[in-house]
């Protein structure tokens, strides 16, 4: 993600033994994004980047960022090695999922165990891709998201193929794309449609509550350097409840991509918010109330603060964190 210096690191937060191996290579082409097809002579999926993936069968063995390992999950789909951005274990997403059969071959962004993802032998190996600006440019010569650098990821195609999907625009367009991988790997139309209804009785919950309440949300991050706004037409999940009538902090909406970034000295600049959602991998209501040019916030006076991590971006996940929201408007006050 090309965002400042500063912004890049918040959203590695938020939000990196060379191995000889005989693998199959994906075969690349240019064609719409999201597009699969199974015939009697293989399957082939052309993931968000434009990229065609080629492989004999349906992939069965699947690696995964932990970010759409869970989407996997929710739809019948285990994972056989899961790498992430922070401890995979204590990762509050996989809670409701087995994963003692797992290969856990990352607990840090870009640092990956290639000998043991090898060793768990995936047919194909699933991660993100963030736009570079909001126009939706993607940097195709750059690592794609959870890797280190080029080089890992060459290493990593060299165990499996890479598939990529687009963590960009409205929530509901990363939802669509999640699933139709899982759909043309194996999961159920059955699954997905329980999913999917759970999902629309949410949205259509969090719709009312947010008209309801007429509360603004300031969704943010914050640590020793500073406050970092979230865009909200720039992050997906932002972008999804803005379009259900979540009412969000937005300053400058014509400003820097993704992040508008406040010093601890400017910070009662964006104190407009009723509810204040803290990344939870940031400073928390503590931490705020310990900076004196935050500490009388509103929001922190009325204890509107809530701890947050971003859904996983499947129906299920989105359904459960939509229901949350819900709550939390129901439950607090204009301030």
């Amino acid at each position: 993600m090309t965002r400042s210096h500063a912004g890049r690191r918040a959203a590695r937060l938020l939000s990196p033994v060379l191995i000889l191996c005989v693998a199959t290579l994906a075969a690349c082409s240019s064609g719409p994004a999201g597009d699969a097809e199974e015939t009697t002579g293989g399957w082939s999926y052309t993931d968000d980047t434009g990229a065609t993936i080629t492989l004999d069968q349906a992939p069965e063995r699947v690696a995964s960022f932990t970010d759409y390992a869970v989407g996997l999950l929710s739809y019948g789909i285990d994972p056989v090695a899961i790498f992430g951005r922070l401890d995979v274990a204590s990762d509050p997403r996989l809670v409701d999922y087995d994963i003692s059969d797992t290969a856990i071959v990352g607990n840090s962004y870009g640092e990956i165990d290639l000998e043991a993802l090898a060793e768990a032998a995936p047919d194909l190996i699933v991660t993100g891709i963030y736009p570079t600006d909001r126009a939706g440019t993607l940097d195709l010569a750059g690592p794609y998201y959870g890797f280190a650098d080029v080089e890992q990821q060459q290493q990593l195609e060299k165990i499996a193929p890479v598939v990529a999907i687009e963590i960009g625009g409205n929530g509901l367009e990363v939802i669509e794309s999640l699933t139709e991988l899982a759909s043309s790997i194996g999961a159920s139309d059955e699954r997905i449609a329980t999913a999917k209804s759970e999902y629309d009785a949410a949205a259509a919950d969090l719709s009312a509550a947010a008209a309801e309440t007429d509360l603004e949300v300031t969704m943010m991050y914050a640590d020793a350097d500073g406050v970092y706004v979230t865009k909200p037409a720039d992050e997906p999940e932002s972008a999804l409840y803005g379009s259900l009538g979540v009412d969000y902090t937005n300053l400058s909406p014509d400003g820097d991509y993704y992040w508008d970034i406040y010093s601890w000295e400017n910070a009662g600049q964006m104190m407009t918010g009723d509810v204040l959602i803290v990344n939870a991998e940031g400073f928390q209501d503590e931490d705020l109330r310990a900076q004196p040019t935050f500490a009388g916030h509103p929001a922190l006076a009325a204890n509107q603060v809530y701890s947050w991590q971003n859904a996983a971006l499947d129906y299920s996940s989105q359904a459960d964190q939509m229901t949350k929201l819900a709550e939390i408007l129901r439950t607090a006050s204009p301030v």
